[in-house]
């Protein structure tokens, strides 16, 4: 399993393997916050690399490419048409469908967008679509894009909010992200599955009270204890976490890993590359 911080949007030769890449890793205020003079927000003004945009991915198969939410508001710059297979939505707040505005007023090739059954969505997506193909999945069932299998599974959010087990050959990548612990169900799923990797929501710094919709380290670390996969990345991070982890010198479990924009992981799965 290698990392690297390179994620080019024009592979020039596709791998066998699951590939995840972070476009980004932030929550929604992003780091660094606006206004805010704290030790992780003035060094990611001065420093690229610790700067977080809002939390998207890229899960790559084969020939396969999905998006994994919508945060990024530059998606039509950073991927020209006919690049993506599909985007699938964690939920409709806006940090992760934000991009789709702007994306919906192209011209091409229709892009299928998949995401829970939310009947509001975000403002007028829904109405106008423009290129983007909403299609609505349930919670346990699983669908196929390409070589991939992947399945929703319900997550804890102030809106209906699906994680997603992403499955090819061997490996198996289990993306949540936003939520405050798991339902009962989620966790006895991913128990069972056995991820290679989990991505977890991890806004804050361990809290006094319960977090209701994101969150604190406290809570990741017991979701990635009960559900034990190979390794873990934290993600849809704020400000108040990446000081805590500065500024204090507290350092993460073995194999828990803090997610930065730009990681790819690679899990080796013989995954094949399709045609």
């Amino acid at each position: 399993m290698s990392d690297s911080r390179r994620s080019p949007t024009h592979p020039r030769e596709y791998s066998p393997d699951l590939r995840l890449t972070f476009l980004g890793t932030g929550n929604a205020g992003g780091v660094p916050l606006y206004g805010c003079d704290c030790s992780a927000c003035t060094q990611a003004r001065t420093v690229v690399d610790f700067r977080r945009r809002p939390c998207t991915a890229l899960v790559e198969a084969g020939k396969t490419r999905v998006l994994l939410d919508a945060g990024l508001s530059d998606l039509t710059e950073r991927f020209p048409p006919g690049c993506l297979s599909a985007i699938i939505l964690t939920h409709f707040h806006p940090d992760h469908v934000q991009g789709l505005f702007h994306l919906r007023w192209g011209l091409g090739n229709r892009i299928p967008v998949y995401g829970p059954p939310d009947l509001e969505g975000c403002a007028d997506l829904y109405k106008i679509p423009g290129l983007l193909e909403f299609r609505t999945v349930r919670e346990f069932a699983p669908f196929h894009l390409g070589s991939m299998v992947i399945t929703p599974v319900p997550l804890r959010h102030s809106k209906i909010t699906f994680g997603y087990c992403i499955e090819c050959g061997t490996g198996r990548i289990a993306y949540l992200t936003d939520t405050a612990g798991l339902p009962p169900e989620t966790e006895a799923l991913l128990s069972a599955w056995q991820p290679t990797i989990l991505v977890i929501d991890c806004s804050y710094p361990p809290q006094t009270d319960s977090p209701q919709s994101h969150n604190d380290l406290t809570l990741a670390l017991a979701v990635i204890a009960a559900v034990r996969p190979q390794r873990a990345w934290l993600t849809h991070i704020g400000h108040e976490l990446d000081a805590w982890l500065k500024d204090a010198g507290h350092t993460l479990p073995p194999r828990v890993f803090i997610a930065r924009d730009g990681e790819r992981i690679s899990v080796p799965s013989d995954c094949p590359l399709g045609p």
